[in-house]
C-alpha cells in the first residue's frame, strides 16, 4: 500500500532540504513527532544516518528505528523502518514550480510476515485516508517552519 501527499512550499529547494533532512531537531518542527534519538550518523552526507523516532498513534507512543537508504542533495531522500512483520519505506521529494517548490511524501507499508499481509486489506480499507491526514499534517508543519524563515 503506497500513501502519497504533497504541499506547495513558498521557498527554495535549498531552504525545504534543510528543514526536512534535520532529522536531530524533526520533532520541533513536526507537531507529530514526540522525540528523536540518534542511533548512527554517517560520516558525511545523509545515507546511513539511523534515529529512533517516537510518535503518538492511537493515543500511545510508538518509536520505530529508521535509517536513510538514498539520497540525493536538494532532490530525494528514502527511509527505511521494519515492524510488527511490516517494511515502511518512505521518500520525501523535493521539485521545483513557480514560485516555490513542491514537497511530496510518499509512504510505502509491505507487509512480511502472515500476521502482517492478513492486516493489509483492513489498513488499506480503513486506515489509507488516516495516513495521508497524518503526511499532510507532517508536510504542513514543515512547510510552516521554511516559510517563517
Amino acid at each position: 500500500m503506497i500513501v502519497e501527499a504533497q504541499v506547495c512550499i513558498e521557498g527554495t529547494k535549498t531552504a525545504v532540504w534543510t528543514a526536512i533532512t534535520d532529522i536531530e531537531n524533526a520533532a520541533g518542527i513536526i507537531g507529530g513527532i514526540k522525540g528523536i534519538e540518534i542511533v548512527e550518523k554517517p560520516r558525511t552526507g545523509l545515507v546511513g544516518l539511523r534515529w529512533r523516532e517516537t510518535r503518538m498513534l492511537f493515543d500511545k507512543p510508538t518509536t520505530v528505528e529508521k535509517h536513510v537508504t538514498q539520497a540525493l542533495r536538494n532532490k530525494f531522500y528514502e527511509t527505511r523502518a521494519e515492524s510488527d512483520g511490516f517494511v515502511f519505506l518512505t521518500t520525501f521529494r523535493i521539485s521545483e514550480i513557480a514560485g516555490g517548490v513542491t514537497l511530496t511524501s510518499a509512504h510505502g507499508t509491505e507487509p512480511r510476515t502472515l500476521a502482517a499481509k492478513l492486516q493489509t486489506i483492513p489498513m488499506a480499507l480503513f486506515f489509507k485516508g488516516t495516513i495521508r491526514k497524518h503526511i499532510l499534517r507532517d508536510l504542513n508543519d514543515i512547510k510552516a517552519a521554511v516559510e517563517r524563515k
